[in-house]
């Protein structure tokens, strides 16, 4: 009878259970197809044109980013990295995952046979439930990940602006500056010490306009640390004499009396903000920001982007265990990554400072965008387990397009704070000023970073022999010694150490990393 209803209707008849369940499971994968077979020329059109349409920005989307197109993938980082953005993705996956599976059981109730057996319908049933799974799971899939992001964002990143910043503008992020200070920290805490000491402290300086980077390397065992004046820190530590620990203890120090030293109690983190503006207050720096790591979740964030490559030149011994890391041109996971920034075994603080400062560029160089958006999953929960700062959430996007300048064309130029161009014991901070005032200057007029021309080959004037750490092959003008030789008393003219700076010019990264 409902055939025979089909027949006057002008609709064709009903197949089979099994040709049924081969138009329902055709337009799993081509959503309308069983309303074209069934005459719903309208539906059937609207559903697969919308389909196909969808498709094809998605394989063109997905040409450009294989393609390496590196506008297309910091598109994609930003946008992953902004709040309104990943509720406007994860919704629009929600309402296509509902209509596709709607449309899935609809083709089984249109093609369906009227009448059939009890069997002939759970075996159908079953068979919709297994499509409809197919597509729920990728879409549950999408949206953990999506939820996944949200979360990270929203615990690492703060959503309220630093009052005493100005106001967050989209067509001018950096309001006009032609630099960006951030301090990068590794905090060290382990079971047998205690509190946090922040052994690895740098300042990246980055030009807005071009993306070239200073990293200002401070040693942790810097002495005599200067506060701002009036402040509760320089009552406590008043000078000559002042503060009586390294500058790495600086952190516990406010750690342990927030209310009473912090600069500012009510920041998110009393420590770091104040241990931001202390360095800025010595080195001569307006320091917008801070991000700090734990050296042992380090490790799980160079795991989560899948390690780094490095060229090791001389063995690296390391941990209490007699570890090395050999040398050639190695593959580091997360561990080994850690102890090639970390060891001071047959070494010293200032030769890790330099490995760590390799480091970061290798990670720069090396670390694409559609790495980051792959490893999402392992990679936001590294992040939100080990990372602190406070770069505001409206700032992200800014900075993923300031990074993406510093990897794409951007110098990347050291300057040490160490010895022998600083006595950390007693070091002039005026001095340390002049110094870090010259680095950045020198790199804006374009100094701090060998030069190439248009074509990306090595100018004219370039030297075919491997440049040299600046300062370190110099010699005295009175015994005939280089400045490393006085320094150490040792009879090698230059540091073996990857990264060592010996000097007070900055010296580019690709001079001093192997």
């Amino acid at each position: 009878m409902a055939a025979e209803d089909d027949q006057r209707d002008g609709a064709p008849a009903r197949p089979s259970t099994g040709g049924a369940l081969l138009w329902t499971a055709a337009s799993a994968p081509l959503p309308g197809l069983a309303h074209l077979r069934m005459r719903r020329r309208t539906a059937g059109t609207v559903i697969l044109g919308l389909y196909l349409s969808v498709l094809l920005g998605l394989v063109v989307w997905g040409w450009r980013l294989g393609a390496g197109e590196t506008g297309a993938m910091t598109m994609v980082a930003t946008m992953a990295l902004q709040n309104r953005w990943l509720l406007s993705a994860m919704g629009a996956v929600f309402v296509v995952a509902v209509l596709w599976l709607t449309v899935i059981v609809h083709s089984w109730v249109i093609t369906r046979p009227v009448g059939a057996s009890l069997g002939s319908r759970v075996l159908g049933a079953a068979v919709v439930l297994l499509l409809c799974l197919s597509v729920a799971a990728p879409s549950a899939l999408a949206l953990h990940g999506g939820y996944t992001a949200y979360q990270t964002l929203n615990n690492v990143f703060h959503a309220e602006e630093d009052p005493l910043q100005p106001p967050h503008d989209e067509t001018d992020p950096w309001n006009g500056q032609e630099r960006v200070n951030v301090l990068l920290l590794g905090s060290d805490s382990a079971d047998n010490r205690y509190g946090v000491r922040t052994d690895s402290m740098m300042i990246a300086s980055m030009d807005t306009r071009t993306g070239d980077t200073v990293l200002v390397g401070l040693p942790r065992n810097l002495e005599n640390v200067r506060f701002p004046e009036d402040s509760a820190l320089a009552e406590r530590y008043p000078e000559p004499y002042g503060f009586d620990l390294l500058l790495n203890e600086v952190y516990q120090t406010v750690a342990e009396e927030p209310e009473a030293l912090a600069l500012r109690p009510a920041a998110a983190d009393p420590s770091a903000d104040t241990l931001k503006k202390v360095i800025g207050y010595n080195v001569g720096l307006e320091i917008g920001y801070y991000a700090m790591v734990d050296m042992m979740g380090f490790r799980d964030l160079i795991d989560a982007i899948g390690g780094v490559e490095v060229l090791i030149e001389e063995p690296i011994p390391y941990g209490v265990h007699g570890g090395v890391l050999e040398p050639g041109l190695r593959h580091l996971n997360g561990h080994d990554a850690l102890w090639y920034g970390r060891s001071r075994t047959n070494s010293d603080d200032y030769g890790r400072m330099g490995r760590q400062g390799c480091l970061l560029k290798y990670v720069a160089e090396q670390v694409e965008p559609t790495t980051v958006l792959t490893s999402y999953r392992r990679l936001a929960g590294a992040t939100e387990r080990t990372l602190s700062t406070d770069i505001p959430q409206a700032k992200v996007p800014a900075f993923i397009e300031l990074a993406d300048m510093v990897t794409d064309g951007g110098g990347m130029s050291t300057l040490q704070l160490s010895p022998p161009q600083v006595n950390t014991a007693n070091p002039d901070w005026e001095t340390v000023k002049d110094l870090v005032a010259e680095a950045i200057a020198g790199e804006e007029a374009g100094d701090g970073a060998p030069t190439d021309d248009a074509s990306g080959s090595p100018s004219e004037d370039a030297s075919d022999e491997p440049t040299e750490p600046a300062g370190a092959g110099e010699e005295s003008e009175d015994d005939g010694l280089t400045e490393w030789q006085e320094y150490t008393g040792l009879d090698e003219e230059e540091p073996a150490e990857p990264g060592r700076q010996v000097g007070e010019e900055p010296t580019a990264l690709e001079a001093l990393c192997p």
